[in-house]
């Protein structure tokens, strides 16, 4: 596996590979790699001939310092694993490389109405950094396909109306959420749980599957339902930030005629804030 922080050295691989007409998929990640992120680069190997992986913990996501530099740093840790993968290319500059500029004075890409609800609400300035950082690496590595996992739903969609509004020729791919055993959603969040708060994570998926399955039995009003589960997590121990029913596809609040829905959930669990979600696809005039 080749490995580069600057520029220019990285860029002239993936040129010989398309010369050589090889697809290259791109896995965006900001390191400190679990199975999730090693499902993003099987699925790209699939896709690919070429699986370039870039770590960048981008500072301009991240709407308090403390988070940012809380965040782990496990660079040869993720290395070996993507070695023994067979990822080609690894990709880990520095923000320095990615900005030459501060934050202040850089080009910024906002991706309007999507961001601006749930964690676009929640986390000030969020997306803009997500649609900047993946514009960035898109234009840099220039792949023809890119990974995102579907536990980030929000910045899933972020990223497709972004390509599709700036005619960016990448071709977007989604893996399922990877869970543990208990179905607590993989995260690298997920380190920041104490022992007792790790036996209570797993209720956050439990009650995203009662909301599916009263939503597909049609059971009460959406408001009642989403009332009820905020309710549900206080009770486990959580801090609720927002438990949502949408439409899928805009992210807008689910009307009852709406059939193909998504629940969305961010709690804070001690210092570890939590995001999950879950589709539900009702049949109509269900």
């Amino acid at each position: 596996m080749l490995t580069f922080s600057e520029i220019a050295a990285m860029q002239a691989c993936p040129s010989d590979w398309r010369k050589a007409g090889e697809r290259i998929a791109l896995v965006p990640t900001m390191g400190n790699l679990h199975a999730g992120h090693l499902a993003l680069v099987e699925r790209a190997k699939q896709l690919a001939e070429r699986v370039v992986v870039t770590i960048f913990i981008n500072p301009m996501q991240f709407d308090r310092k403390e988070d940012l530099d809380a965040y782990p740093q496990t660079l040869d840790e993720d290395s070996e694993q993507l070695q023994q993968l067979g990822v080609d290319l690894l990709f880990a500059p520095e923000a320095s490389t990615i900005y030459s500029e501060s934050l202040d004075t850089t080009t910024q890409i906002h991706v309007p109405l999507i961001t601006e609800r749930l964690e676009g609400a929640s986390r000030s300035g969020h997306f803009t950094g997500v649609a900047t950082i993946v514009c960035k690496l898109f234009n840099l590595v220039q792949p023809e396909i890119a990974i995102f996992g579907e536990k980030d739903y929000q910045q899933l969609l972020v990223i497709r109306k972004m390509v599709a509004d700036l005619d960016i020729p990448v071709q977007i791919e989604s893996v399922p959420t990877v869970r543990e055993k208990d179905g607590l959603a993989m995260s690298s969040r997920n380190g920041y749980l104490t022992r007792a708060e790790r036996e209570i994570a797993p209720h956050l998926y439990k009650t995203l599957l009662f909301l599916q399955e009263e939503l597909s039995l049609n059971n009460a009003k959406i408001s009642e339902l989403e009332h009820k589960g905020i309710e549900m997590l206080r009770k486990s121990g959580f801090k609720p930030d927002y438990l949502e029913v949408c439409q899928s596809d805009t992210l807008q609040p689910a009307k009852p005629e709406d059939t193909s829905l998504v629940i969305l959930a961010a709690a804070w669990l001690g210092k570890a804030r939590l995001i999950d979600n879950l589709s539900v696809n009702l049949k109509p005039g269900a």
